[in-house]
Parts: structure tokens; C-alpha cells; sequence
């Protein structure tokens, strides 16, 4: 453990002095090559604009090599592996998406991909504006904030691990440690295997998510509820509108661009989802989804190459679109600028 303390905190120092060292060695060197001081009339003026053209290339150009090289470059060999064989090294042209197509596992994730998009940012979005309008309504409200929050600083795997134990089943006979066992038991109910059963295992399993980013929805939507200007609600409140009437017809509204950003963000995060499905019930009981189904095909029984890389355009190109729709309204929220 103290290693590997050090070995983080020394790869942070030495990150940190490379850029440091890189920014101010860049600049100076732009400065000896066109130099702005000692030079009279327009050489200097020349080298000032020269200056100004390349300075901020020189703090974009490591970030877009690092694209480059590790997301522009991915894609295309991603979506040059699609049409090749089992090795990726022959060209099957669309035998890997007509495959995809007729595979039965492959319908099952997609549909239980569109269960997750149709439950998860719903259930995200509107219980992180619910909490975000009651928690600014009570002296305790920061400290809810802070306990709805933490979730979001777990990982996947550490709260599938947690929700484990929840969902936990012993056989008959045995002491149930499962939490939701042994509240049914309680209740005169029989315990089961709650990641099991098909179908109803993909709520379980969603469950999760929404755990985990409500909390991010609540600080977005929080801050958006902060910025609307407080005469409208009194106004409101003075005309006679009951709370209800306030919070939908006058502060959601007013963050509706904030909620479809949040929205689409947790949307996008969906169609990625792959951490819980694999360490919850790695696919099985009909709980595949398209990520884990890549992982399966492109790293498992040996490895298909084609028909994971296949699967991961598919995500791929579902994901596109939101981004655009995301950028654009970010776009007309700011103005264009």
C-alpha cells in the first residue's frame, strides 16, 4: 500500500513538472524564434501576430495528439475490424452486422438497452429535481445533499459489490444476509434470487445507476434552480399558485435546457453501461446489454475481433446523435458563443 501511495504521488509530481516544464519551454522558445523585444517597426508587430497564431497551438497541441492517438485512431481501426474476419486479418465486407442482426443475444441486449434508457435518466432527472427543490427548503438541506452526493464518488464495481449484499440469496435453511431478503422474510414473504429473474433482474440491476447519478443530477439541477430569480416566485406566490403550481409551471420551465442536459448526459452514460451488468450477472438471465456483449465477443472464448468491434460501432453510432442534440442545445443556451 505505501508503494504504491508513493508511486501515485510521484506520478503526479512529475507529471505536474512535465507540463510546467513543456508550457514554459514552448513559450520560450516561440519568444527566442520571434522575438517581440529588440526589434523595431513592423518586425516586431509581424512577430507579435506570428506569436499570437502558434501560442495556442502550443497548449492544444499535446491534447489532440492524446485524441489522436487514443480516440480518433480506436474508432477507425474499430470500424476497420467491423468487416474482418474472427483474427481481423480477412475482409468479410457486412457479415459481422448481418450476424449481429440475427443473434438472438444481440436483440436481447438491444432491448434491454432501451429499458435502461427509458427508466434510468428518467428516474435520475426527476428524483435530482425532486430532492434539489426539498432540499432548499430545509436548514438540513446540505447535509441531505452531501449523503445524496456520495454515491457518485464510488465506483461501479464498489457499488455493485454493495448492492451485492442487498440483493445477497442463501439457500433454504440458511440465515438470509441479504438485505431485501430479509426484509421480505419479515414480512412473512419468501426470499429469492433477485438478479435472476428474468426481465424484472434489469430493474434490480438499474437500481444501481440511479443510486449512483441522482446525486449528479441533484447538483446540476440545484445550481440551475439557484439562477432563477427569486421576484418570479414571489410574483407567483402573490397571484395565488400553490407549490405544485410553482415548481411546474414557473421553475421548470426556466431549467428545462439544464434538465435536457442532464438528461442526455445520463443517457449517453446508459448506452455505456457495462461495470454492474458485469459484476452483477455478467449478461446471464436476459441481463445483456450491448457493452458487456462487446466485452464477451471482443475478449472471451477466444476472441472475435469482428464481431466486437461490430458492437461497439453500434453503441457507437447510438451515441452520436445525443452528443450532437447535446452540443447544439449547450450551443443555442449560450448564446453561440
Amino acid at each position: 500500500m505505501t508503494g504504491q501511495i508513493i508511486s501515485a504521488l510521484l506520478t503526479v509530481v512529475l507529471g505536474v513538472s512535465g507540463c510546467v516544464a513543456y508550457f514554459w519551454g514552448a513559450n520560450r522558445l516561440l519568444d527566442l524564434i520571434f522575438p517581440s523585444h529588440g526589434v523595431q517597426g513592423s518586425a516586431a508587430i509581424d512577430n507579435l501576430r506570428r506569436q499570437g497564431l502558434i501560442r495556442p497551438w502550443l497548449f492544444l497541441g499535446p491534447a489532440l495528439i492524446i485524441l489522436t492517438i487514443y480516440l480518433v485512431y480506436p474508432v477507425i481501426e474499430t470500424a476497420r475490424l467491423s468487416f474482418m474476419d474472427r483474427g481481423g486479418q480477412n475482409f468479410v465486407g457486412t457479415a459481422n452486422y448481418q450476424w449481429a442482426i440475427g443473434d438472438r443475444e444481440f436483440r436481447q441486449a438491444i432491448f434491454n438497452n432501451f429499458l435502461w434508457l427509458a427508466v434510468v435518466p428518467a428516474a435520475c432527472t426527476f428524483f435530482g429535481l425532486v430532492i434539489a427543490v426539498l432540499t432548499d427548503r430545509i436548514w438540513w438541506g446540505n447535509i441531505a445533499k452531501m449523503f445524496i452526493f456520495m454515491p457518485l464518488a464510488i465506483s461501479f464495481v464498489g457499488a455493485s459489490v454493495i448492492w451485492k449484499f442487498i440483493y445477497e440469496y442463501r439457500g433454504v435453511g440458511q440465515t438470509q444476509i441479504g438485505v431485501l431478503n430479509a426484509i421480505v422474510q419479515s414480512f412473512g414473504g419468501d426470499p429469492q434470487v433477485w438478479i435472476s429473474i428474468p426481465f424484472w433482474n434489469n430493474f434490480f440491476l438499474m437500481v444501481i445507476l440511479i443510486w449512483i447519478q441522482t446525486g449528479f443530477a441533484m447538483v446540476i439541477l440545484s445550481a440551475a434552480l439557484r439562477g432563477i430569480p427569486d421576484e418570479t416566485i414571489e410574483a407567483a406566490t402573490i397571484d395565488g399558485a400553490n407549490g405544485f403550481q410553482i415548481f411546474w409551471k414557473i421553475m421548470v420551465p426556466q431549467i428545462w435546457g439544464t434538465i435536457a442536459v442532464v438528461w442526455t448526459t445520463i443517457t449517453i452514460l446508459v448506452l455505456k453501461v457495462f461495470d454492474i451488468v458485469l459484476t452483477m450477472t455478467n449478461g446471464q438471465w436476459n441481463s445483456q446489454v450491448l457493452a458487456n456483449l462487446m466485452f464477451d465477443w471482443m475478449f472471451r472464448g477466444g476472441g472475435d475481433f469482428g464481431r466486437g468491434a461490430a458492437i461497439a460501432i453500434v453503441i457507437m453510432l447510438a451515441v452520436i446523435p445525443i452528443m450532437i442534440w447535446n452540443i447544439r442545445n449547450a450551443t443555442r443556451e449560450t448564446g453561440g458563443h
